[in-house]
């Protein structure tokens, strides 16, 4: 079974493709490949929507929900940030820019536009083919049920199951198990180091707050309503204090990200190849646009129109990556190069925090990890449960079941060391995007023609 997900994670996420440039080589995994022309391809056929209609994005924060249960736009925005935004914005972009320097900034910023594109499809596809939720109230949906209704189309047919539904919905909830474990060993790994908690102590407490908010009906998103724009604009008013207080070094990081971006100085030793593939790698990995987690958000919300949720979700994925990977990239690259030579990981970044802020930067850090991974755990069971649902069906012990095992999950991540359950958190994902995009491309004609529909009437306004 070891070897079995070893091999699987290596398919997917190794590099799969050695394409020779600058005098190195490029090493491109399968979900690039994937995800890339994907993100392009979305990108050209809504004429760059993440650009053009950013205006709409912030005004589709707007719409109301009236249905009991049922999430307002900005509520979905808040669920899918809260899974979005974890340790891939923290430990992710100083491992990119400790790999692949500044930069790699440059390429996440580029992955995120191309995402965008890709997060409105599906995110518009989710609410296009939503359904009434009679256990929470409200609506349900995401990949697994758009990928049955295009099953239903090919097979001419109703099914009661869709092969590649089912496994997308499998792939969903063993990636969420392993996301879990990864996230209560890294909140009890950063309290230890901060304040030496010991992580048992940490670990129960996780677990028993999580277990309060999880195993209540609709507690979920009313803790996600405060907790993430929160912590999100806590994070972000810090680093605006950091740069003003470096103000006159800010040209100079500009600088070095669009010299490295395209080898300026990397380009002589081969280095271009690093510099692209941590960038594009982390930026994927970060906005998890194609992914088909975030629709299972968006099927969620009503709205007067599905593009405006594709809006949102499209939103979503610019926030992430532009503002909240920006803001550690922004707190990486502001120390002194001899402040945080031969570090790496974690002790980068508090090294870097340190210099900013002293020991307050250190607890600081420590404390958005833990908010950070905590809204994300706390996310990934809200998407789990039109999973769990369409497997299932609409019963009470199905939906607890997971949420318990998933706390299991949680437990026993905060006090183990690294263990091969953790990949399945990478395999998850990975296979998710396979079947999700499978879907994507013969479903988008819908999607793009809502957006038609949508300038058409928004025009006729005027």
């Amino acid at each position: 079974m070891v070897k079995l997900i070893e091999g699987v994670y290596s398919f997917l996420w190794g590099d799969l493709l050695h394409i020779p440039i600058g005098g190195g080589t490029i090493g491109i995994s399968l979900l690039v490949i994937l995800l890339i022309p994907a993100g392009i391809y979305f990108t050209i056929r809504t004429r760059c929507l993440p650009i053009r209609l950013f205006p709409d994005m912030i005004q589709a924060l707007g719409e109301k929900n009236k249905t009991k249960g049922s999430l307002s736009s900005w509520q979905t925005l808040v669920v899918s940030t809260a899974t979005r935004v974890g340790m891939g914005n923290l430990v992710g972009v100083v491992a990119a820019i400790s790999a692949g320097g500044a930069g790699a900034v440059f390429w996440m910023w580029v992955t995120a536009i191309l995402g965008s594109s890709t997060a409105f499809v599906e995110a518009t596809l989710a609410q296009m083919y939503k359904e009434k939720d009679p256990l929470y109230g409200g609506y349900r949906g995401g990949p697994a049920y758009y990928i049955h209704s295009l099953s239903e189309r090919i097979h001419k047919k109703k099914m009661r199951y869709s092969v590649m539904a089912v496994l997308f919905a499998l792939s969903g909830l063993i990636c969420w198990f392993g996301i879990s474990q990864v996230i209560s060993n890294s909140v009890s790994s950063a309290f230890y180091n901060a304040f030496q908690i010991p992580t048992i102590v940490t670990t129960v407490a996780l677990v028993v707050l999580a277990a309060m908010i999880v195993l209540r009906k609709n507690a979920t998103v009313k803790v996600l309503d405060i907790m993430v724009p929160v912590m999100a604009v806590c994070y972000f008013v810090i680093t605006l204090v950091t740069i003003c207080l470096n103000i006159t070094e800010l040209p100079t990081v500009f600088k070095h990200i669009f010299q490295e971006a395209f080898g300026v100085r990397q380009a002589v030793a081969g280095g271009f190849g690093t510099v692209l593939m941590n960038g594009v790698k982390r930026g994927l990995f970060s906005n998890e646009a194609g992914s088909g987690s975030a629709p299972c958000a968006a099927a969620a919300a009503e709205s007067s129109d599905p593009v405006k949720i594709g809006l949102v979700q499209a939103l979503g994925v610019f926030i992430d990556t532009i503002v909240i990977c920006s803001c550690t990239a922004m707190l990486m690259l502001l120390v002194p190069e001899n402040v945080s030579a031969g570090l790496q990981g974690m002790d980068l970044l508090q090294c870097a925090m340190n210099y900013h802020l002293g020991s307050f930067g250190v607890i600081f850090i420590a404390i958005t990890l833990a908010l950070f991974s905590f809204s994300t755990f706390i996310g990934i069971l809200f998407y789990a449960r039109s999973n769990v649902s369409y497997l299932f069906g609409d019963k009470w012990c199905w939906q607890t079941g997971y949420k318990v095992l998933a706390l299991v999950m949680l437990f026993i991540g905060g006090l183990q060391a690294y263990t091969i359950v953790w990949d399945l958190g990478d395999v998850g994902i990975g296979l998710m995007t396979i079947f999700n995009l499978m879907a994507l491309y013969p479903l988008s004609k819908e999607a793009l023609q809502a957006l038609k529909d949508f300038e058409q009437k928004k025009r006729g306004k005027r």
